[in-house]
């Protein structure tokens, strides 16, 4: 338990919150140029500029760039076709093709959306040179201001919700692990025909991993300020206050898992059943809004998805507690209908 306490947590926050990112930060393209004039290679440059893209070859035909792109040694295929500026100049319209690998469609969306964007400054820049340098001045001016996250940082948005994973699995599968290792060990029996009553005996064994879960809660948060520099703009009573609830919901859960079962590999691999689908569905790796509707319908029952959304609201907006009242409503009823099911289950009669 000892390495599940301590070293996970860390592995958590310092590799996933780099690791886990939906942004495009590397664009493996190839340009094939068949017109090889001043234009095309100003439009070639135009891809070189930016940070993300990284030309990897200049192949003389399109078969030799679908090769690239069927090895995965590209991601896009830039092809500038002959005649590029003499139809520039003399027609004042040409085509660019821009093809894209698009087995992962949300990455490919990105990345066409960025070559559109390339393309589109380009040809601001042909237009300005065609009129004689004369800028047509725009009549409104757009000035963009994100809140919550000005800086678009991946980061700021993953680590409370890392933060969240970093508590459920010490709340989860420790307490999934407890009651059964008792069984294991045969000092249930010895529990069993004591006076210690139901109530007694589910309180000593969720309590300590209740502590350990907020210490480790208030570990990351520290971790979250130092190394990733997330800001904390609500009240950090708040947050602790909504953990220790949702840890009680948590907690319960895994000790309903350990009375049901009789090994711990059994409690390990029924907890990681339903963490694994909990954490798919929580929204912290693809918002549920977009999912379909049944799906949506399904996370009702999802607690970690409530938690994750309030400690995103609380950190990141500044949330005060009647702004999270609907979730921590619905956690603190999961919290009672986990800790009575753990009970009823728990009979505590001598074998």
């Amino acid at each position: 338990m000892l390495p599940i306490i301590f070293f996970i947590p860390i592995v958590q926050l310092l590799i996933l919150a780099y690791a886990v990112t939906f942004e495009i930060k590397n664009i493996n393209l190839v340009i094939v140029d068949q017109d090889h004039s001043v234009a095309s290679r100003q439009l070639a440059s135009k891809f070189t500029a930016p940070a993300f893209y990284h030309v990897k070859a200049y192949p003389a035909s399109y078969p030799e760039a679908e090769e690239f792109l069927k090895r995965g040694k590209a991601n896009q295929i830039l092809i500038i076709p002959p005649r590029f500026e003499q139809d520039l100049l003399k027609e004042k319209k040409v085509s660019v093709q821009l093809i894209s690998n698009a087995i992962d469609g949300s990455a490919a969306a990105i990345m066409n959306a960025y070559g559109n964007s390339i393309i589109m400054d380009y040809n601001q820049d042909i237009i300005t040179d065609i009129s004689g340098g004369l800028v047509i001045k725009p009549l409104f001016n757009i000035r963009y201001s994100y809140w919550f996250n000005p800086e678009l940082d991946y980061k700021t948005y993953m680590v409370p919700g890392i933060l969240v994973l970093l508590v459920t699995i010490i709340g989860m599968f420790l307490s999934s692990m407890n009651v059964v290792r008792e069984k294991e060990m045969g000092t249930i029996e010895q529990i069993n025909v004591s006076p210690v009553k139901k109530y007694q005996f589910v309180i000593g064994k969720l309590l300590p991993f209740w502590f350990i879960a907020l210490f480790e809660l208030a570990f990351g948060l520290t971790l979250a300020r130092i190394v990733f520099g997330i800001p904390i703009i609500g009240s950090l009573w708040l947050i602790f206050g909504v953990a220790s609830v949702y840890l009680l919901a948590v907690l319960g859960i895994g000790l309903f898992i350990s009375t049901l079962v009789h090994t711990q590999q059994q409690a390990m691999f029924l907890a990681w059943f339903f963490a694994v689908v909990f954490i798919m569905m929580s929204g912290l790796f693809t918002p549920v809004d977009s999912m379909p509707q049944w799906a949506q319908n399904i996370n009702i029952i999802n607690p970690i998805a409530y938690f994750i959304k309030m400690m995103r609201m609380i950190m990141l907006k500044g949330s005060e507690f009647q702004d999270i009242l609907r979730p921590f409503l619905s956690v603190a009823v999961y919290a009672v209908i986990s800790l009575t099911l753990a009970v009823w289950r728990y009979r505590k009669v001598a074998a």
